[in-house]
């Protein structure tokens, strides 16, 4: 029997002080003064948030675990300096370990990372293996941790290579996740999100990086933003630049989710992209939450779009399961230990 994982999942409805702690957070590095303490935050507040939202879906959905992380949009590494960027990815991670706890059979835990515009890595590879004693599977990892400016280096410099051998040495894959948009001209799930996406595979594709770590993953999300509508173009570039095919460039690390929100666009997806590198997901409460009128159900409701490709059984494991079990040992470890 198969197991639905939905590999994108975010806790995008939060306690109440949670929030109200994040501003004061901010406000306190506005006026040059010490953030207060985190508040006490009880079991029952995280039960109320998660089982009106994630928890509740996940079943009336049919699905059967979510690969949980920090809600994207309020990353933010690009507020206030390095001291606030590790604080606020702590707590955010402590939460979604605490939402694992409470739930450990429905959550498995990804972590945001502390990466402030003007640091290097090293933040970011002491929570990643923080985060990985507490039992997370993966990291969201954000090509652009200024916001919508794109001034760091692409993901093939060197830049980040001692952040991908923490992954390396950790066994861990990254989605590859940006957060909200402070340029005024990049909407932040419409426009920001998705041209991300196509630009960290355009990245990859220009480099080598995966001679050199052969053994690194990368979730592209939203269905890879722009990439498998231009997959011409994609394999012509790689051709251009003296690539070897995509197949063996890229495409034995890369991978895309199916939080791609109508039929025809996960038609094209499971048409143009082998099987064996997508991962069911949803971003469920997330960017799109309204009902498509033309269907009657919502919008990022994906399942119902897998269920209804043109494939074998096998492929429709390998997108429900399988692939996310290769692409996450860790989760895949998990789950073997309790006799799945």
């Amino acid at each position: 029997m198969t197991m639905i994982i939905d590999c994108h999942g975010h806790y995008t409805v939060l306690p109440k002080a949670h929030d109200d702690w994040r501003e004061k957070q901010k406000a306190a590095f506005k006026a040059g003064e010490a953030a207060p303490p985190y508040p006490a935050i009880t079991d029952d507040e995280i039960r109320e948030t998660i089982e009106a939202n994630q928890l509740r879906l996940v079943k009336e959905r049919g699905a059967d675990m979510t690969i949980f992380s920090p809600r994207a949009s309020a990353m933010a590494p690009h507020v206030g300096d390095q001291s606030v960027a590790v604080k606020w990815g702590r707590v955010c991670n402590d939460l979604i370990a605490r939402v694992v706890g409470l739930y450990p059979e429905v959550f498995a835990g990804v972590c945001m990372l502390p990466q402030s515009p003007e640091a290097d890595m090293t933040s970011s590879i002491a929570e990643l293996k923080r985060c990985a004693g507490m039992g997370f599977i993966g990291c969201n990892l954000n090509p652009d941790p200024g916001g919508g400016h794109f001034k760091h280096p692409p993901l093939t410099d060197a830049y980040w290579f001692p952040f991908y051998e923490a992954m390396c040495e950790l066994d861990v894959p990254a989605m590859i996740h940006v957060s909200g948009s402070c340029n005024p001209a990049m909407h932040a799930t419409g426009a920001y999100y998705i041209a991300a996406d196509t630009i960290a595979f355009m990245q990859l594709l220009e480099g080598d990086l995966f001679s050199r770590f052969p053994t690194l993953r990368f979730i592209i999300p939203h269905g890879g933003g722009a990439v498998p509508y231009h997959w011409g173009r994609y394999r012509g570039l790689a051709d251009m630049l003296k690539k070897s095919d995509l197949s063996g460039h890229l495409m034995n690390n890369v991978f895309f989710d199916t939080c791609v929100y109508h039929q025809p666009g996960i038609n094209l997806l499971a048409d143009v992209i082998d099987n064996k590198n997508i991962l069911f997901g949803s971003e469920m409460v997330g960017a799109v939450r309204g009902i498509d009128p033309t269907t009657g159900f919502y919008f990022d409701d994906t399942k119902r779009y897998v269920d209804a490709l043109d494939i074998s059984d096998a492929e429709r494991h390998a997108i429900f399961e399988g692939n996310a079990r290769r692409v996450f040992p860790r989760l895949d470890a998990q789950l073997k230990a309790r006799g799945l």
